[in-house]
């Protein structure tokens, strides 16, 4: 089977050692990923905004590796803060309310910058 690994351009894949997708095979997984804080549309203190920002850049990233929000069966949810459960779920059920994948909200102490409440990991599966 072929490995298809797609990129987002961030200087972390290289230092780190990582990249935004693998696709291999029908099976599609994304790294964790948080929002683009621009301090307007989204802000350091709006989940809501921050969970939709990341879930319309990975839908971007699933187009690039052949799926669709329709092919994610599971999303992993990390936030700072579990009190900020409704806004994150209210967004993430904006997209996934008739897909229904299997998912995991887990509340961790922090992210890699104080900005971001938000990051979430996916999986997809393609028809084969």
């Amino acid at each position: 089977m072929s490995r298809q690994n797609i990129l987002s351009g961030s200087p972390w894949e290289d230092k780190m050692g990582y990249c935004r997708a693998v696709r291999i095979g029908n099976i599609v997984e994304v790294a964790g990923t948080v929002a683009i804080v621009d301090g307007e549309k989204v802000k350091a203190d709006d989940a809501f905004a921050q969970t939709n920002n990341i879930i319309e850049r990975i839908a971007k990233v699933l187009e690039e590796a052949g799926a669709s929000l329709n092919d994610v069966i599971r999303t992993r949810i990390f936030t700072t803060d579990i009190q900020l459960f409704d806004d994150i779920a209210r967004a993430h059920g904006t997209y996934f309310k008739d897909i229904k994948p299997t998912t995991g909200i887990y509340e961790i102490s922090k992210l890699v910058s104080p900005d971001y409440l938000v990051e979430i990991e996916f999986t997809a599966i393609l028809n084969p």
